[in-house]
């Protein structure tokens, strides 16, 4: 038997869920990848497909997590197992949550490395390692945290401890304190960076690229990146959303609530663009330049700012809050488990994951750094994966949150009873019939196919 999370273990209103679930969807994927990716595909054709996929696939997921979550009261895997329970289905339907479980805490295994990059780069950005930096320092500052286990151990640790010290004060001491005050910094930090950008770089050229629709720039394949970015983007299939909505009240609204998140997690990438692009463009820099574009391209702007130290330092502290506020969210699930699984008090569970954390986290630290046990030479249906990093990174990104995503939605729009989705939503009966038509047939075939086409069996 488990534990229903505690009636104290609530958001303390609709708002604090919003901001934390806008937090933990807020992360690297948003201000580091979104940008490199829309460059990639495009520009305003990306754009507005991705859009279109928030709205049509990823919202109704993100609901179905979070019903999962609230009716369940525990640990994804857990809640997941007390809902098939209750609609007299097999207990094996419980692998739906034990699958984002996994998936985000996988994740976190490498995210807290990258994040780590980005804590490194404020140290560099305060010493005045990029004034006048020429493409030759910068590329070989970024070659250098790479390959530097020692390096990438220190920033990799103290992101872990600091993560461990917030989710160890408990829900409303750690986690939901954490938020209330990281989001709207990291918010501010964002807006004024947008600000600096437009009124130094070429916002009009900028502008234009992002929300001027060419769909002659656009390919099958970047549509499918944008649905796949649309739907990992809210952080779904990775226990996040499960966890989150086992703390919110009964009375709360799991549609208002999944809309602003969706609305709020949508906003901050658009203002991302907008604070990276008028920068790109001004300073005569590609917008296409790839996971580069944030740590090797982006410094060769800075170099020829005024206030070069201030401005850099600024955006790459933006940059660790956005990676630390999903950090926390993803090792909550953990945290949750462990309590439930061990009984075992709030701290132990913290201190337990996070030295489970740190010792996977090495794989990617030598996978970076050049280790040769850290190195591969695997094929997987077509895919060269040359690392530990790479396989991590394969397995979760491209196989757990496609299959974690597709589970939520068959098991709310298929395997649960309809009349305790139908209580959970409170919705009018137009409104449950989209959602149960974008639940049961257009989500997972949506998830199939971008499933098909990253491990290389279908190509469009």
């Amino acid at each position: 038997m488990t534990i229903e999370r505690s009636t104290n273990n609530r958001w303390s209103s609709n708002f604090s869920f919003v901001l934390a679930a806008t937090a933990a969807a807020v992360g690297l994927g948003n201000i580091w990848k979104f940008p490199y990716i829309m460059g990639e595909n495009g520009g305003g054709a990306f754009v507005l497909l991705y859009l279109l996929f928030i709205f049509l696939i990823g919202v109704p997921v993100l609901m179905a997590e979070v019903l999962i979550g609230r009716r369940g009261r525990n640990s994804p895997g857990y809640a997941a197992a007390k809902l098939a329970r209750e609609s007299g289905v097999s207990s094996a339907w419980q692998i739906t949550g034990w699958m984002g479980l996994s998936a985000g805490f996988i994740i976190l295994t490498f995210y807290a490395v990258i994040a780590g990059w980005a804590l490194s780069y404020v140290i560099k950005s305060v010493s005045g390692t990029f004034v006048g930096a020429t493409p030759e320092t910068v590329s070989a500052t970024f070659g250098a945290m790479v390959s530097s286990a020692p390096e990438l151990l220190l920033f990799t640790t103290l992101l872990i401890v600091s993560t461990v010290v917030v989710v160890g004060k408990g829900f409303k001491n750690g986690l939901e304190r954490a938020v209330t005050y990281l989001m709207p910094l990291l918010l501010g930090l964002l807006v004024i960076i947008a600000l600096y950008a437009a009124h130094i770089g070429d916002f009009a050229t900028a502008f234009k690229f992002m929300f001027y629709p060419n769909f002659s720039a656009l390919t099958t394949q970047g549509a499918l990146i944008a649905l796949g970015h649309a739907f990992f983007t809210l952080s779904l299939a990775s226990g996040v959303m499960i966890i989150y909505g086992a703390y919110l009240p009964k009375g709360a609204s799991i549609v208002r609530t999944s809309i602003w998140i969706a609305l709020a997690d949508t906003l901050v990438a658009l203002i991302a663009g907008l604070a990276i692009f008028p920068i790109v463009f001004g300073f005569g820099l590609t917008p296409g330049e790839g996971p580069g574009l944030i740590f090797q391209t982006l410094p060769l702007a800075f170099a020829n700012m005024p206030f070069t130290n201030l401005i850099s330092t600024l955006f790459f502290v933006m940059l660790v809050l956005a990676a630390f506020t999903s950090a926390i969210a993803m090792i909550e699930a953990s945290v949750a488990f462990a309590e439930e699984k061990l009984r075992i008090s709030r701290w132990k569970a913290a201190i337990t994951s996070g030295a489970v954390l740190w010792v996977l986290s090495l794989g990617t630290v030598f996978s970076l750094s050049g280790a040769g046990w850290a190195q591969l030479d695997w094929n997987f249906f077509g895919k060269e994966l040359d690392s530990i990093f790479a396989a991590i990174d394969h397995l979760a990104s491209n196989i757990l949150l496609p299959l974690g995503g597709f589970m939520a939605a068959v098991f709310t729009g298929w395997v649960m009873k309809r009349h305790f989705t139908e209580e959970e939503l409170n919705m009018s009966k137009k409104g449950y019939a989209v959602w149960r038509f974008c639940v049961r047939y257009l989500a997972p075939i949506a998830i199939i196919c971008i499933f098909l086409q990253l491990l290389g069996i279908i190509n469009f």
